[in-house]
């Protein structure tokens, strides 16, 4: 959906271009970034058993910054709080907006957190402060979410990417959000369907291409003996990753789910872009994010909510659901978040505008307690009542929900730097 009524940021821009690019350039950025960054101490120790356990990152990213008084924290018959009204869900005395009554019979298994205030209302830093745990500074860049648990949670020797971005026109890119990880933990963008140029030529037979990878098998073995060196192992390795991802290219194609889950998550781009997370976490995949765009709602925000949510809430209850009656919600951390909420007051054009002050997000899985609800706003939402936090106690406990000490620290080349904001600490009282 083309949205006029977005306030047209360079940030908020950026959201729609496509990445483009090939999984042969993506695994060859990825290796070379291979092997830079190390953990000390229990963390490093660690990481064989938190693979083997195969903790998952699932994130639903609503692009734009989603209203929490038409979702998480409806107000009522108060001067802010519009048109809807607020709903029972599955947990008694939880509330919801009624735009969400399939999501409402899955509260049991979910919880929010309505005390968020990051004090951000710059689309790019209020992403950045969500999706990093941090502030963005001008002398220092940290890693994503999806980065880090793909360095935490990823099998070392796995054939598949641990960091997938699902989104309209992803089309198998490499996007720059894992900071000194290396680009080995960098999301590939996909949307809907294999990466491009992960198919052999139709020419190109596989008895062919056997021979012409024996042969460059050869030649690697020739030239190592003689020139071997960090780079050339790189692009050997990238050469590998790229190879092992074509032979597993139906890990990323939708056409072989039955027809009735596709029309269980519905015909449209994010139904179908949560199925296709939904197999990506089945296949092994450590971090997958969708987004759904757009919620930057400054004109006609009741309208639009009506639209966007529509879209979302039937398919975001059946991913929750699916998650459950397969066994992996409980092995699976999922997060559903914007880069800030909207304006309580509504403006003159029957919208609501930017505001990280008091706002909400919706978890649950792997690690965190069910049916909670942590902090409040007060009566017509201007202000966090009670149990204030911000983006670093929510990373502290993204991290800890899915079992890593996020007290620890990577060491990236020499530098010792600490996984989430040493000034935060984890919502205890939401963690299982």
């Amino acid at each position: 959906m083309k949205c006029h009524y977005a306030c047209r940021s360079a940030e908020h821009l950026m959201e729609r271009r496509k990445f483009l690019g090939t999984v042969a350039g993506i695994a060859g950025a990825g290796m070379a970034g291979a092997g830079t960054v190390g953990m000390p101490g229990v963390v490093q120790a660690a990481m064989p058993e938190l693979a083997a356990k195969q903790k998952h990152i699932l994130i639903v990213w609503l692009a734009g910054g989603l209203s929490q008084l038409e979702s998480w924290d409806p107000k009522p018959k108060t001067d802010t709080g519009g048109p809807f009204r607020a709903i029972p869900t599955s947990v008694p005395g939880t509330h919801i907006s009624e735009l969400l009554p399939y999501t409402a019979k899955q509260m049991h298994h979910l919880s929010i957190v309505r005390s968020i205030d990051t004090k951000e209302n710059d689309h790019g830093k209020g992403a950045y402060c969500m999706k990093t745990g941090r502030r963005q500074e001008p002398v220092a860049d940290y890693p994503h979410l999806g980065a880090v648990g793909a360095k935490l949670l990823s099998p070392v020797d796995s054939p598949l990417p641990g960091h997938i971005h699902v989104q309209a026109g992803g089309s198998g890119g490499s996007r720059d959000d894992s900071a000194f990880l290396g680009p080995r933990y960098a999301s590939i963008s996909l949307g809907g369907g294999p990466p491009r140029n992960t198919a052999l030529p139709e020419h190109v037979t596989p008895e062919a291409d056997a021979r012409r990878h024996a042969f460059r098998m050869q030649a690697n073995d020739h030239f190592a003996r003689r020139r071997r060196s960090a780079q050339s192992d790189a692009f050997v390795s990238s050469f590998d990753q790229a190879r092992q991802l074509m032979e597993r290219r139906d890990v990323f194609d939708n056409t072989k789910e039955p027809q009735r889950d596709v029309e269980r998550y519905g015909s449209h781009e994010f139904g179908q872009n949560c199925l296709l997370a939904r197999r990506l976490i089945e296949q092994g995949i450590s971090c997958v994010q969708v987004t759904h765009t757009n919620y930057d709602t400054h004109h006609e925000n009741f309208d639009f909510h009506i639209e966007q949510l529509g879209e979302f809430d039937q398919t975001f209850a059946t991913l929750v659901a699916d998650l459950v009656d397969r066994g992996l919600w409980d092995s699976t951390l999922l997060v559903v978040m914007s880069e800030f909420g909207r304006t309580p007051k509504i403006n003159n054009r029957f919208g609501r505008d930017h505001w990280g002050r008091a706002w909400s997000v919706a978890l649950g899985g792997c690690g965190i307690q069910p049916s909670a609800v942590i902090g409040k706003t007060n009566d017509n939402g201007t202000e966090v009542a009670d149990r204030q936090v911000d983006h670093g106690h929510l990373f502290h406990t993204y991290l800890q929900a899915v079992g890593v000490d996020s007290t620890e620290k990577f060491d990236a080349g020499g530098r010792s730097i600490p996984m989430a904001d040493p000034a935060a600490e984890p919502i205890t009282e939401l963690l299982a």
